[in-house]
């Protein structure tokens, strides 16, 4: 018996098995993460690994960037899948998909990292043209999608990021559609359910002022950061713990 306990611990410790710890009493338990423009994904994955270790469920949507509507489509398919409730988590214009898909019965609580959070009748491309960001280096393909030029994608996305990773990011890019950023939200979730945020105070993509503006309006918990636009990935441990709290939060909802 000793043995086959020994050897099973050795095994588990040589594929990495660890135990996840169980997610707080009463917090939700499913998190659904949603990527903006430009990205997918993956960036998302420091962020989900720190929650799965403390025992949520992750999800990651992967919004096509094809149009607002397939968006929220796509965010909408995760959702209705979980067998509970969530918190609904966007960065960028993953804000703007958040906003309407947290209409979604699962859905408790938003967190916008560094997000949009238009109100009815407002697009994407409408607010960041209210308050310009510091850098503008998007450029249009002939079929109307747009990508950041790669060689300023470090300056305008990621500057606290390592080189490689950049530009691995800078190479790797989804086209967004221009459609998709210029489609005005109909029916703003966060009038409806609390809403957490957070300031990335060196964003070079989203104007800091209009991510402050934003968020006094909502009544969002509003934690700053000092980041880039890509603080989801350079700063998991910050993002998680406030996704956490509104994880925490939303059980008294």
């Amino acid at each position: 018996m000793n043995t086959l306990l020994a050897a099973t611990t050795a095994l588990s410790t040589a594929i990495g098995f660890t135990a996840a710890q169980a997610a707080p009493a009463g917090a939700t338990k499913n998190i659904v993460l949603v990527h903006g423009a430009f990205v997918d994904g993956s960036g998302w994955k420091p962020v989900a690994d720190i929650l799965r270790k403390r025992g949520y469920n992750v999800v990651v949507a992967q919004p096509p960037e094809t149009s607002l509507e397939d968006d929220v489509a796509a965010t909408n398919r995760v959702l209705d899948a979980l067998d509970g409730p969530a918190v609904l988590v966007g960065h960028s214009y993953g804000g703007v998909i958040i906003t309407e898909a947290g209409n979604n019965p699962h859905v408790k609580n938003l967190v916008y990292v560094a997000a949009l959070q238009p109100d009815a009748g407002e697009s994407a491309g409408q607010l960041l043209s209210s308050k310009p960001a510091a850098t503008n280096y998007i450029v249009p393909s002939k079929d109307g999608f747009l990508t950041i030029q790669p060689e300023h994608f470090r300056d305008a996305f990621a500057a606290d990021l390592p080189e490689a990773e950049v530009a691995f990011m800078a190479a790797s890019q989804v086209a967004t559609s221009g459609k998709a950023l210029s489609t005005p939200v109909t029916t703003p979730a966060w009038k409806a359910k609390p809403s957490y945020a957070i300031v990335a105070t060196q964003d070079r993509a989203i104007n800091p002022d209009l991510e402050r503006s934003m968020y006094a309006r909502s009544n969002a918990v509003t934690k700053e950061i000092a980041a880039s636009h890509a603080v989801y990935i350079s700063q998991p441990q910050a993002v998680a713990k406030l996704i956490e709290q509104a994880a925490a939060a939303s059980a008294n909802h």
